[in-house]
């Protein structure tokens, strides 16, 4: 079973993987830490990752990166719309109101969804850790950003699905941070609570998370963000900075170019690096549009002068965690500063003022996520035991629930009774599930959605029914509310609830276990009541009644009654109600099927490719290297006419590969290398077989000499063989010296460049077929000594006597076995694996 966790960034993507020793973050095929997320569309392939990030500048329009910014998100949305504005590909809005990408693909404009494009970048990732681990990879944990949506969260889980992944938790990042961070301390506290602020500026987005650790155990108290606050944006100050000096002094618009644009990003973002470490930092690009080469210099002061409006915002998320958490700046025991945007000096600056402390980095600033992500899987799989450590997880939004009255309200007349109950508060533990009960007379809808979020506040609409009460009128039917730990809300299940009177005769000794509904509460609403009430599934109070609440619990509620004496009991049947999801945005599963059947035959024609590429490599390989060998090392194993033959056909071919087979099939590229190989073969053949030749020759002669010696030799530990047996294998090593010598002798005769008429496997045959017929004859084991009788017993003389025979008899056996202990010794071979049993016999 495969434990990795996935880092997946706006700008680049980190795999770590559970070994045996600890977490390690897999390299990827350019031994770097850090994948590009980036998705390159060529005319005959895709190039992704590492790959597509080689690929961006000469395919700059049909480059795909940034693709965490468009998942899940309406197309209409205005911090889309700002992020559209620095794309270089083309985004456009799709029929269902979210957006789509358009690429050249196999020379046709495609259009796919960033749900497809992520999880392309999946399915690289994937292959990532499967190289490393040798292993399939389907389990894994996912990192994503707290403020993710419903939407975004379950477009991440379409996105895995399509590239074969089950991720067994969506984690958030700073939580993953978290585990990362705590789960190494061996000196939490067991009481008092270590409060830990842990913030992270990445690429595009910040977020802080204040989790308080104990021994074994951390709970995040708090979370906030801002989405569009993070090492891009300080990248776009410096853009927008040159780009309006460039236009005044270099009389260029780089607005205008696309390219020009991508390579000033490019510098300005090693700009922004090196102004991290220097006070004073130089930006030089030659060409960068109109053949004209651009300087600029900048220094620190002048940056954070021009970054204020992005500094300002920094404290927002920091303050806002802090009320969430209900805690003070002191209260925070230690700060740690993650992600690739917190290396800003001026961010630093502001964290240490807010916190009055300084922050600490003992985190790896980039890889802490997946770590987390990689622990946190570990955790969840049996495969690895993990040391004990408890994650108290809490949602980020706050959920509620809606639905129309069963009746209007006669006060209100037309008025829409719509109601409504927050089920999942923010805060809320993660996993978590409660109970609605309704009262109904059919099928009937209920809407989830965010109470608390400037996105999207609609979730998703689920159908209950149809059922039908077998009283008529209106039945008790309760909703179960699941909040999973992806952080997804859904309808689990909904269930039909009625009474039946039945008789259950129960003795004073026994007790009657059965599931019970209170009476009160199982009975319909009055037609002065609403039509929902609001339960404790804990207790049994029936406190929402009068406003309309929902009946809210965390499980069903049931209760185990004794019953003690002989009683109509009523006994509560259950149905189960069909449960129809609809969710706003989301992919049917017929789609997402679809989207896997497509990346399959994407992947499969990046296969094609590759492999086309590797077998042209191969032909142009052989080339070069057979025009070389041909004039050193196989100089001597080819005639001139041949060498001259040869090298005019490699000409050829080399000519072929850089014009008419530029662009050929992968059978075409075969078909040539197996031509050239069937004039280069010999060759080779001919070299391999003088260089292997004289080794394998004496293998075969030592054979000969080393069984010769043993037939010959006068060791007693031959003497067993018979001596016809021993001049069988002399036989044998003459009739093998004979035709060695004969061969050898042919083989000197002939130049190097003739075929050989002695090959190594035909030495190495000889030499196996003498060992088969002579080893069975020369390691034959000496046959087993013979036993010597024991001594007879002597008659009874005296009474001493006997005791005396007596006692020689009981040390017989003693005495036997000694004999026979030297016996075997004296005639133990190395190869005899027999040896005589002692004798049974006793005095």
């Amino acid at each position: 079973m495969s434990v990795v966790g996935f880092d997946f960034g706006n700008e680049s993507c980190i795999v770590a993987v559970a070994r045996q020793r600890g977490i390690d973050v897999v390299l990827n095929d350019e031994s770097k830490r850090e994948t590009p997320a980036i998705v390159s569309f060529g005319d005959k392939q895709r190039f992704i990752g590492t790959a597509g990030a080689a690929s961006i500048m000469m395919n700059i329009k049909n480059s795909i990166s940034q693709i965490k910014r468009l998942i899940g998100r309406k197309f209409s949305e205005p911090s889309l719309q700002k992020d559209i504005q620095s794309l270089p590909f083309s985004v456009t809005e799709g029929p269902d109101g979210f957006p789509l990408v358009h690429v050249r693909y196999l020379g046709e404009v495609k259009t796919f969804t960033p749900t497809q494009v992520l999880g392309m970048l999946f399915s690289n990732l994937k292959g990532i850790a499967e190289k490393n681990l040798n292993a399939a990879v389907v389990d894994c944990c996912i990192g994503i950003p707290v403020y993710f949506t419903d939407l975004q969260r379950r477009a991440v889980l379409d996105a895995a699905t399509i590239a074969g992944l089950h991720p067994l938790r969506l984690m958030h990042e700073t939580t993953a941070t978290a585990l990362a961070y705590g789960i190494y301390k061996t000196d939490l506290p067991e009481n008092d609570q270590l409060n830990v602020a842990f913030v992270d500026i990445g690429h595009a987005s910040m977020q802080v998370c204040i989790a308080g650790f104990k021994k074994g155990q951390l709970k995040v108290l708090a979370h906030s963000s801002d989405q569009s606050l993070g090492g891009r944006d300080f990248d776009e100050v410096l853009f927008h900075h040159f780009a309006e000096k460039f236009k005044g002094e270099y009389k260029i618009d780089v607005y205008q170019n696309a390219r020009a644009c991508l390579r000033l990003r490019t510098a300005c973002e090693k700009l922004k690096k090196v102004l991290s470490a220097n006070p004073v930092a130089p930006l030089n690009i030659e060409c960068l549009m109109d053949e004209k080469d651009v300087r600029g210099i900048i220094k620190r002061e002048e940056f954070e002068q021009i970054s204020i409006p992005i500094l300002e915002r920094v404290k927002g998320p920091l303050e806002q965690a802090l009320a969430e958490a209900g805690l003070t700046v002191d209260n925070v025991h230690i700060v740690e500063v993650v992600g690739s945007g917190s290396r800003v000096p001026a961010v630093i600056k502001i964290l240490t003022e807010f916190f009055k402390k300084e922050p600490r980095r003992t985190m790896n600033a980039s890889e802490c996520v997946a770590r987390g992500c990689a622990l946190q899987c570990a955790i969840l799989s049996p495969t690895f035991k993990v040391r004990e450590f408890q994650v108290n997880e809490n949602f980020p939004f706050s959920i509620a629930l809606s639905w129309k009255g069963a009746a209007s309200d006669p006060q209100n007349g037309a008025v829409d009774n719509q109601q409504s109950t927050v089920v999942f508060p923010k805060g809320n533990p993660i996993p978590s599930v409660k109970a609605l009960t309704f009262y109904r007379s059919g099928t009937f809808s209920v809407d989830v959605h965010y109470t608390d979020c400037d996105q999207q506040a609609k979730i998703s609409t689920y159908t209950i029914g149809p059922f039908q009460s077998s009283k008529g009128g209106r039945a008790k039917v309760k909703v179960k509310v699941r909040l999973n730990l992806h952080g997804i809300v859904s309808v689990e299940s909904a269930t039909l609830l009625e009474e039946e009177e039945v008789e259950v005769p129960v003795t004073r000794d026994q007790s009657a276990k059965m599931e019970t509904d209170d009476a009160s509460s199982d009975a319909p609403p009055s037609s002065n009541e609403n039509d929902v009430n609001m339960q404790d599934a804990k207790g049994s109070t029936d406190a929402g009644a009068e406003n309309g609440g929902a009946e809210l619990g965390d499980q069903s509620a049931q209760m185990e009654t004794d019953a003690k004496v002989e009683a109509p009991k009523k006994k509560v049947k259950k149905t189960n109600i069909p449960v129809v999801e609809l969710v706003y945005g989301g992919l049917a599963s017929a789609d997402v099927q679809k989207a896997v059947e497509k990346e399959f035959e994407m992947a499969l024609q990046d296969r094609v490719m590759e492999e086309t590429k590797e077998k042209k490599n191969a032909v142009e390989a052989y080339v070069y290297e057979m025009r070389n060998k041909l004039h050193d090392k196989y100089q001597e194993f080819v005639t001139d006419s041949q060498r001259e033959e040869l090298s005019a056909k490699l000409q050829e071919v080399e000519d072929w590969l850089y014009e008419d087979g530029e662009d050929e099939t992968k059978g075409v590229y075969i078909a040539k290398l197996e031509e050239l190989k069937k004039q280069g073969n010999p060759i080779e053949e001919r070299f391999k077989e003088y260089t292997e030749r004289g080794t394998v020759i004496d293998q075969l002669a030592y054979c000969i000499n080393s069984y010769r010696e043993a037939a010959m030799s006068a060791d007693p530990k031959f003497d067993h063989i018979d001596i016809s047996e021993k001049q069988k294998v002399l036989n044998e090593c003459v009739e093998a010296e004979a035709w060695l010598r004969e061969k050898k002798q042919h083989q000197d005769s002939l130049p190097k460049h003739s075929t050989p008429v002695l090959y190594s496997a035909d030495v190495r045959k000889k030499a196996e077929a003498l060992d088969r017929f002579c080893r069975p004859i020369m390691t034959k084991p000496k046959p087993a000594a013979p036993e010597t009788p024991p001594p007879a017993p002597q008659g009874s003389e005296q009474q001493g006597g006997d005791a005396s025979a007596t006692s020689n008899a009981g040390a017989s056996p003693n005495r036997k076995g000694a004999d026979e202990t030297e016996v075997s010794s004296a005639s133990t071979e190395p190869m005899d694996t027999e040896k005589p049993e002692p004798s049974s016999a006793a005095a």
